[in-house]
């Protein structure tokens, strides 16, 4: 996953806390890479690693549509602050559905429940 084509253009953008956070709490939790379908985007699935979110179309064999790339953590001394982070696009009509995805992701990511495994 850490090998993406080329973009068609790359924005800067802002991670709500809420959904990043949670985010890295599925990864922690539960496996790393993780693929989440989104509910209100048929054929639209998200795969979260470490490095980037990838948003492919599962209808056309994974093609990349966007991802979200590049997370500004490092030295992060709050948790409740927007993650600055680049936003790729690979398709030419990715850019309608970008905000949109990302609120489906949130709520899919709230829809996954976590069980803290005790060893």
């Amino acid at each position: 996953m850490n090998m993406l084509p080329k973009p068609l253009r790359i924005f800067p953008k802002k991670i709500e806390a809420a959904c990043y956070n949670r985010a890295r709490l599925v990864l922690l939790r539960l496996e790393n890479p993780l693929r989440v379908t989104l509910q209100k985007h048929r054929g639209l699935d998200v795969i979260l690693s470490n490095v980037n979110w990838l948003c492919v179309d599962s209808f056309a064999e994974d093609q990349p549509v966007l991802a979200w790339c590049d997370f500004k953590v490092h030295a992060r001394s709050n948790l409740h602050q927007p993650i600055a982070t680049d936003l790729w696009l690979f398709h030419s009509c990715s850019g309608l559905i970008m905000g949109s995805a990302l609120d489906d992701l949130h709520q899919s990511l709230n829809e996954i429940e976590i069980h803290n495994i005790e060893a």
